[in-house]
């Protein structure tokens, strides 16, 4: 049985607040920094907590907010995040541009191959319905995709220079 410090059970247990959204002077979210910060330098011990409270999270700020703290840990090499894929593609239907970004971003990191289809499906639906007035998702959600075809090209000349 893993014992898990009480600092950062009670740090997990309060994503979601003081997260403010995009408008139309900032085109970006913006969360409790101090928090994230700490769950970052708790790297992998924090994330069963994080997939746990991801699972159960039905609010857009602990989505949000669950998923921003895990796209910092992956920019500090934290490993094992994409590992978590299957309770991020819970959410890959979510409408909400602000957790297409977030998910995109993700995704672009961990290269997890079942998520191709997914983030083309959120750039066409993006592209026919664009629903946020704040800024364009289909840049970020692009660029996954453009990151995903990039490394499919850079596979297929390695094998082929292999032969």
């Amino acid at each position: 049985m893993q014992i898990v410090n009480s600092n950062i059970q009670n740090l997990v247990s309060n994503l979601g607040s003081d997260v403010s959204f995009p408008n139309w002077q900032r085109n970006y979210c913006t969360f409790n920094e101090q928090r994230t910060n700490e769950l970052v330098n708790a790297g992998e011990e924090a994330l069963p907590l994080i997939d746990t409270f991801l699972k159960n999270a039905y609010t857009e700020e602990q989505v949000t907010d669950g998923l921003q703290v895990l796209d910092k840990m992956l920019d500090k090499g934290v490993k094992g995040i994409d590992k978590m894929y299957p309770t991020f593609a819970k959410f890959n239907d979510v409408t909400s541009p602000n957790v297409q970004v977030l998910l995109a971003g993700i995704y672009r990191k961990t290269l997890v191959p079942d998520a191709f289809g997914p983030l083309n499906k959120m750039l066409i639906r993006q592209t026919l319905t664009p629903n946020s007035p704040y800024f364009d998702p289909t840049e970020e959600i692009g660029g996954a995709i453009m990151e995903y075809l990039k490394n499919q090209s850079t596979i297929n000349s390695v094998q082929i220079n292999r032969t």
